[in-house]
């Protein structure tokens, strides 16, 4: 199974693989341009280890709190992702996981399952 976070909504792009038992992660400066082509960014992030999308199981996105255009983007591209490919998304918001100490990114979708986060529902939470 191979799950792909996205984090846009904080002062970087992160972006988190977890393919079989292996973690890859890569972060990118959170502007304007980077915004513009996150798909470029997640297709050759994946690529680089050898998966095309068609082969990622679900997708995490954080909805926020955080940078309005940062979240907006993301789950644009999640929202397009699902709607092309039918891959299921996760909209999370690492304050949806309580005083859970152990908040990274490889736990996500275990957070996800164990919190009972819902399934392809967007519920963006930004920061005024």
């Amino acid at each position: 199974m191979n799950n792909l976070i996205i984090d846009a909504a904080n002062k970087k792009i992160c972006l988190s693989l977890i393919k079989d038992k292996n973690i890859y992660s890569i972060s990118y400066e959170n502007s304007k341009t980077n915004y513009e082509k996150l798909t470029i960014l997640i297709n050759e992030f994946i690529n680089q280890h050898d998966l095309k999308i068609d082969e990622i199981s679900k997708l995490y996105v954080n909805r926020g709190p955080g940078s309005f255009a940062g979240i907006r983007n993301s789950l644009s591209v999640v929202k397009a992702i699902f709607v092309a490919k039918k891959i299921n998304y996760y909209c999370f918001s690492f304050d949806d996981f309580g005083d859970f100490n152990d908040c990274k990114y490889e736990n996500v979708p275990s957070l996800c399952e164990k919190f009972n986060v819902k399934k392809n529902l967007i519920n963006p939470i930004y920061i005024s």
